[in-house]
């Protein structure tokens, strides 16, 4: 098949299955996301899943290949351009220039996640310290940080007047290292609560 006959979905799923029994490794072929261009999907053995994309129609010869990263990853899929000459040209480009930076992205993503899951870690232990000094406070995660908010209202008996409200609010940075505290209320009902998160214990 030639690159001119790229002009058909067809067309284009039968070159990629070319491409695909040139890289070996038991790669198969599938559907890709609709990109509103020739788009089909190469995933192989080991686990490594290839988008290729014909980016302008009026070019078929040019072809987008993007090596995809697990969802969720900050890390851009790396890409690479190649002029779709033969299948055998696109797999050799695929291998010695893609995989490479396939590998490189897949490291850093995964080191990514790693510091934020030991971030979350230390984040969660010192989120549940102050959180036990504060009994039926609400706990948000966003954005890597947790909000641990409390508020209790309450009227002296027998007295008339407005209602007295107590609120706390603890806002524990990503890695847990650093904690901001706003407090608001009577000063015998909130200093207990910041002398109790003084002394509770860090993990």
């Amino acid at each position: 098949m030639t690159t001119q006959d790229l002009t058909t979905q067809d067309q284009f799923d039968a070159f990629t299955a070319e491409v695909a029994r040139e890289l070996g490794t038991h790669c198969r072929t599938a559907s890709a996301p609709n990109y509103g261009t020739l788009a089909r999907l190469i995933a192989d053995g080991d686990g490594r899943a290839l988008h290729l994309r014909q980016p302008d129609y009026r070019n078929p010869r040019r072809l987008k290949i993007f090596a995809a990263l697990p969802e969720g990853s900050q890390v851009p899929d790396p890409s690479i351009g190649v002029t779709a000459s033969s299948a055998r040209h696109v797999a050799r480009e695929i291998t010695r220039r893609l995989h490479p930076k396939h590998a490189e992205a897949a490291e850093q993503a995964a080191q990514i996640t790693a510091r934020q899951q030991a971030e979350a870690s230390a984040r969660r232990a010192v989120a549940e310290a102050l959180a036990g000094a504060l009994p039926g406070a609400h706990v948000d995660e966003a954005c890597r940080r947790t909000r641990i908010a409390w508020e209790r209202a309450s009227r002296p008996p027998e007295q008339r007047g407005p209602i007295q409200v107590d609120s706390v609010c603890v806002i524990v940075g990503a890695s847990g290292e650093e904690v901001t505290v706003e407090a608001s209320g009577l000063p015998a009902h909130i200093l207990p609560m910041l002398v109790a998160f003084a002394e509770a214990p860090r993990e």
